[in-house]
C-alpha cells in the first residue's frame, strides 16, 4: 500500500447485515453458492492454506463485482490467483495466529475437561440415585463447555482477519499490510464484529444440524455479510480491479 487506507467505526447490526446480504445475492444465490462451495472446497485441498487465500480473495472479488453493479462470472473466483503471494501470506499468518494462540489453549482446556469428566464419571459410578445422574450430566456439560470455549477462542482470533482478504481483493493491499490493517480495524469495531460472528455461528450451527448441507447453504450469506461489513468500515475502491496485474 502506497497510501494509508482510512477506516471508520461502523454501526454493525448482525440481523440488518444479513438481511442486506440476502437482498443483494438472492437473485444470484445459486451462482454465489457455487462460487463459495467450490472456493472453500478447493481451498481446503492443499496443505498450509496454499489455495485457501487465493480462493478467499476470489470469492470477495465476486461480491465486489456485484456491489459495483458489474457482471459476476464464475471464473472471477480464480482471479484471486493473480494475487497469490499476498493471499497466501495472509492465510498463512491467520493459520499461524490460530496455532500459536488457540492450539495451546485447546490442549489445556480439552485435557482438563477430559480428566474432569472422567473424575465425575468415576464418582457417578460409585454413587447411586439422583446424585449419579447429576454427576454424569455435569461431566457431559463440562466437556461440551470446553469445546464451546475452544470454538469461541478460535472465532475471536479469526475476527482480526475479517478484512484482510477483502483488502487484498479491493485495494490490492499486500498480505502483511492487509493483516495489520485488518487487525486495527477489527479492534476498532470489535463489539459489532463479535455480534456478527456469534450470529454467523448460530446460523452455521443450525445449518450443520441439517446433515451438514445447511452449513454450505448459509456460507454465501456469511461471505456477503462480511463484504458488506468491509464496505461500512473501509468503503470501496471506486476505480479499477484492485490494480491486479493484467486486469
Amino acid at each position: 500500500m502506497t497510501e494509508p487506507i482510512p477506516f471508520v467505526r461502523a454501526d454493525i447490526s448482525p440481523i440488518a447485515t444479513y438481511q442486506e446480504a440476502w437482498n443483494r445475492i438472492k437473485d444470484r444465490y445459486w451462482l454465489f453458492l457455487g462460487v463459495t462451495a467450490v472456493g472453500v472446497l478447493l481451498g481446503g485441498l492443499a496443505p498450509m492454506g496454499l489455495m485457501m487465500g487465493p480462493m478467499m480473495v476470489g470469492i470477495y472479488l465476486c461480491h465486489r463485482a456485484l456491489a459495483r453493479g458489474e457482471e459476476v462470472k464464475f471464473d472471477l473466483l480464480f482471479k484471486g490467483f493473480d494475487r497469490f503471494v499476498d493471499a497466501f501470506v495472509a492465510a498463512l499468518l491467520m493459520m499461524a495466529a490460530s496455532l500459536v494462540i488457540v492450539l495451546p489453549l485447546v490442549f489445556v482446556v480439552l485435557f482438563g475437561a477430559i480428566f474432569g469428566a472422567a473424575g465425575m464419571a468415576a464418582a457417578a459410578s460409585s454413587t447411586r440415585g439422583p446424585a449419579a445422574g447429576g454427576l454424569a450430566a455435569g461431566s457431559c456439560l463440562l466437556y461440551l463447555g470446553a469445546i464451546a470455549f475452544m470454538m469461541l477462542a478460535s472465532m475471536l482470533v479469526s475476527l482480526f482477519f475479517t478484512f484482510a482478504f477483502p483488502l487484498i481483493a479491493d485495494r490490492g493491499a499486500t498480505g502483511l499490510d492487509a493483516v495489520k490493517l485488518s487487525a486495527r480495524a477489527a479492534l476498532a469495531n470489535l463489539g459489532g464484529l463479535v455480534g456478527l460472528a456469534l450470529f454467523s455461528f448460530v446460523l452455521t450451527f443450525v445449518g450443520l444440524l441439517f446433515c451438514y448441507v445447511g452449513a454450505f447453504l448459509i456460507m454465501p450469506l456469511t461471505f456477503a455479510a462480511h463484504w458488506i461489513t468491509y464496505e461500512k468500515v473501509f468503503g470501496m475502491k471506486t476505480e479499477g480491479l484492485a490494480d491486479f496485474p493484467g486486469a
